[in-house]
């Protein structure tokens, strides 16, 4: 029976921009005790997690939007674990189980959630969005109800489940399917998950953009039938769209936005062609400018994403088929009492090609 043998210790964050290792709760004899445990819940010993954009931005801007690090903040939402303790009113889980921890917990009443669009609870409590703390502990109690079963699925995989069900979201809501013709902006993390899931739903052609070559070579080789177009310092966003355009035989009908940056989400906007689509997946700074009247024009729809809905389950069944195969996007892997290192590499990546690191953890 797994048990926990080592203190519990947190990745923590505060608006100083300091990053650090420290104890964190729950504390090992409460989860050798259980006593933590409310109803509906089990205790996971974590043992795979990413690094999402998000927490670099936390620890490095303080903020993202509306959500600002106010306190001692602890890190963290793409991780898979097993399940070590569970609350006697939870009958769907056991002692033993590999899980992948969906970091949502909502409050089931709201219109978003009775509708089955959870993810835009009102009253929503996000594991690593401040002040809701993250995953990056050692042991966490959830919800078992957001903890879903991996069976022999390896860890490094149930954490890649998280930004998977972001891409995923952002392929349903903007109606990718066989043939169409799509543009893809950003070959970092979500970037190339997108590029996976695009080139398994049958999209042709597919084009994505970068300014690291680096990162285009890593899509090409996920991909061999992706066009790649290296975006220069200082292009402009029509210049840029109308390369990009050129470049899919001005067919684009769809552009998935994964970086949020002002730019590139200009320049695809010029990329579409009459009628066509801009589904904005990344996140970026809370104003931006961008052309009006190309969209007006042209009826160019741009649309947006926040995270994910009811997407755990498909992502599960991709990897686990075979359909999807994310293992060449993990470039770093560090263990848990390094994460600073390990968040200095993510964040450095220009120089360290860094695309996916995961922090691991033994119990």
């Amino acid at each position: 029976m797994p048990a926990a043998t080592k203190e519990n210790i947190g990745v923590y964050c505060n608006p100083e921009h300091k990053l650090w290792v420290e104890g964190s709760g729950p504390s090992v004899e409460d989860v050798r005790s259980s006593q933590s445990l409310k109803e509906g819940e089990v205790t996971i010993a974590i043992k795979s997690t990413g690094i999402c954009g998000s927490d670099i931005h936390f620890w490095r801007h303080g903020r993202i939007g509306p959500m600002i690090v106010e306190h001692d903040h602890i890190l963290g939402h793409e991780s898979a674990g097993e399940v070590i303790a569970v609350h006697p009113s939870v009958k769907t889980l056991k002692v033993g189980d590999r899980v992948a921890v969906e970091p949502s917990q909502i409050c089931n009443k709201c219109e978003p959630c009775l509708t089955g669009r959870y993810n835009g609870c009102l009253e929503m409590r996000f594991m690593s969005t401040p002040p809701v703390d993250g995953l990056l502990r050692r042991y966490v109690n959830h919800s078992a109800v957001w903890c879903h079963k991996i069976g022999d699925m390896s860890f490094e995989d149930g954490a890649m489940l998280e930004p998977l069900s972001v891409s995923l979201a952002g392929m349903e809501r903007a109606k990718v399917a066989l043939g169409d013709p799509v543009l893809i902006c950003g070959a970092g993390p979500i970037g190339l998950m997108t590029l996976l899931c695009c080139a398994a739903a049958g999209a042709e052609p597919i084009i994505i953009t970068d300014i690291d070559q680096k990162r285009l070579d890593v899509a090409k080789e996920i991909c061999s039938r992706v066009r790649t177009y290296h975006v220069q310092p200082g292009e402009s966003m029509e210049d840029a769209g109308t390369a990009i355009s050129d470049l899919a035989g001005g067919t684009l009908t769809t552009a998935l936005e994964c970086t949020g940056v002002e730019s590139s989400v200009n320049a695809a906007i010029y990329s579409v062609k009459f009628g066509g689509k801009v589904f904005v997946i990344g996140v970026g700074k809370p104003e931006m400018k961008i052309p009006f009247m190309r969209l007006s024009t042209q009826e160019i729809d741009l649309q947006f994403q926040y995270r994910y809905s009811n997407t755990w389950p498909r992502a599960i069944r991709l990897v686990e088929s075979g359909v999807l195969d994310m293992k060449r996007l993990v470039t770093h892997r560090f263990s848990l009492e390094n994460a600073v290192k390990a968040f200095e590499t993510s964040a450095d990546s220009a120089k360290t090609g860094a695309i996916k690191v995961l922090i691991q953890s033994e119990a």
